[in-house]
């Protein structure tokens, strides 16, 4: 399945989901994750490797760490090619002045949201998603 690309289909059927885990984001200059992390996200840049993981398990393994987040994934099947479904979301996320880390993945889309933001951009997504006139860029 290639999934949705229709953006008001994809505003109606995001069903946002909320995770209770705190995520940390971690870098590595040498490119090398320790053995001890199980990262939900990594990404190589030419500064460094950034990891983003549990909070808890980048305590354990004593790596330093920034920005703590939740994380909030649009469990629509959206397609990679949907136009305009992210910047909907994050126009929306910006006009409420929440900060918002957005990855694109096979199935879904995932938003990083600083902790002390999350549930108010969870109850601003389902609102959103409930809404019957589409969200304006």
């Amino acid at each position: 399945m290639s999934g949705e690309k229709d953006q008001v289909r994809l505003q109606q059927m995001m069903a946002p989901d909320l995770r209770p885990e705190t995520y940390v984001y971690c870098t590595f200059q040498d490119h090398r994750l320790p053995v001890d992390l199980s990262p939900i996200c990594t990404f190589r840049e030419t500064e460094g490797l950034t990891a983003i993981v549990e909070r808890s398990q980048a305590i354990q393994a004593k790596v330093p760490f920034i920005f703590e987040v939740k994380l909030i994934t649009l469990t629509v099947h959206s397609s990679l090619e949907a136009i305009g479904f992210l910047a909907m979301i994050a126009t929306a996320l910006a006009k409420a002045g929440i900060p918002c880390n957005a990855v694109a993945a096979f199935h879904h889309d995932h938003l990083f949201i600083p902790v002390e933001r999350a549930d108010d951009a969870f109850s601003l997504l389902n609102a959103l998603s409930h809404s019957s006139a589409p969200a304006a860029i």
